[in-house]
């Protein structure tokens, strides 16, 4: 477990916060990688100005301990400023071209995350945020980050950001809440400890249920893609539903973080039930069942196909919550790529109130375009993607972002 001790100006090393001296290397150390490397960075940012959280430094301890018995070579730190921040991801991406082709590399960042005009911001511990227009300024945008490590040849990249959560930056309704929904680079996985587009709690601790579902499934055996599966499930449970945690990946190389000994007990059932119902139809399933089966695939289909067979179930307005913050999510990631009126112009046509409609009109106005859409303009397709029906619109519309603390989403 972290000491709190508060770091502004510099980083300080997950070994100095143990009380186990040169547990870990210093940031920036300089080390010879191993042929097949695993290396990690590790954050965890809780003692914020605008107010102090319980599990991130704690849970990017319980993580770093984890990476480091399953063979990474891990950096990290707890309650870094902005420019800290900014040199742990310079030295941490030197290390990763250092590492050589066959490397996997692990990023781990918890405290507050924001979106912002289409994309996730990493809140440093000094930040104030009191206007919008501050967000660039005082936290870093992630993917400056994440696109420099993707361009690095490394055998897979796997970035975890569990901030997402309500946050004491802002009025509410002038930002988007939660993290934005990323497309993976080819080689790597995103995970969020909660879908996008949703947060989650404010957890008292000393750990967060995302961080701890993630410990226990990485040391199961389980695959990169299963662990997740399970993450989600496990949260969801732990949770009872208020958070549902999310990712998406382009690995195409095995990853495992402990083998499993010849001798080790079974996987979990949960686990070789997930294997099993990949392409059983959800209504082949009980209520409860299909309910489980519909979190561990998380997608639209699935979701749909939930709601197809059992509409007046106790978890159907929980299903239809995360159907509507997924679809627009998918509609606003869409929009923000496409960056033109007409595609703005259609997200407002389908979200008039909706949670990056604000957005949608920042975007406009920098592209002197006019705010509302116009009687008639072409409708921008989002392929595959419906519009959304008018109960998703009432589930989104006027909310920042989707939290299940709420007596209508049944545990």
């Amino acid at each position: 477990m972290f000491r709190r001790t508060r770091i502004l100006s510099r980083v300080v090393t997950i070994a100095t916060l143990l009380l186990t001296a040169g547990l870990f290397p210093a940031i920036g150390s300089a080390q010879t990688p191993a042929p097949d490397a695993r290396i990690a960075l590790v954050i965890g940012n809780a003692d914020y100005r605008a107010g102090a959280l319980a599990t991130p430094a704690n849970d990017a301890g319980l993580l770093a301990e984890t990476l480091k018995q399953s063979g990474f070579d891990v950096v990290g730190a707890r309650d870094l400023d902005q420019d800290s921040i900014r040199r742990a991801f310079r030295d941490f991406l030197e290390k990763a071209q250092n590492a050589g082709p066959n490397a996997t590399a692990f990023v781990y960042l918890s405290g507050y995350g924001l979106q912002y005009s289409g994309e996730n911001y990493y809140v440093p511990v000094e930040a104030t945020l009191p206007r919008e227009s501050a967000i660039p300024i005082e936290t870093l945008r992630l993917s400056d980050f994440t696109r420099a490590l993707a361009a690095v040849p490394l055998k897979a990249r796997v970035v975890v950001l569990d901030m997402a959560r309500a946050t004491p930056f802002l009025p509410q309704g002038q930002l988007a809440g939660g993290l934005a929904l990323i497309d993976p680079e080819p080689g790597t996985l995103y995970a969020f400890n909660a879908a996008p587009g949703t947060i989650g709690p404010n957890e008292p601790g000393p750990y967060g249920a995302y961080a701890q579902a993630l410990n226990e499934m990485m040391r199961e055996g389980l695959s990169i893609n299963d662990i997740f599966a399970q993450v989600r499930l496990r949260v969801n449970e732990t949770t009872k539903g208020l958070e549902v945690p999310w990712n998406a990946s382009t690995l195409t190389e095995p990853l495992v973080f402990f083998e499993r000994a010849a001798d080790a007990p079974a996987l979990p059932a949960v686990s070789q039930q997930a294997r099993a119902s990949r392409t059983r139809p959800i209504q082949d399933y009980s209520v409860d069942e299909a309910y489980g089966i519909a979190v561990e695939r998380d997608t639209i289909r699935a979701y749909q196909d939930f709601l197809t067979a059992y509409p007046t179930s106790p978890q159907a307005k929980r299903v239809r919550a995360l159907l509507a913050a997924r679809r627009e999510a998918i509609t606003w990631d869409r929009t923000w790529h496409a960056n033109s009126p007409n595609a703005y112009w259609t997200y407002l046509q389908r979200y008039p109130r909706g949670p990056h409609a604000p957005d949608a009109r920042r975007r406009l106005a920098l592209l002197s375009a006019a705010l509302e859409p116009p009687a008639s303009f072409d409708v921008y397709s989002f392929g595959d993607l419906a519009p959304p029906p008018p109960d998703e619109v009432t589930i989104v519309d006027d909310r920042p972002y989707v939290y299940f603390d709420d007596e209508d989403y049944a545990p």
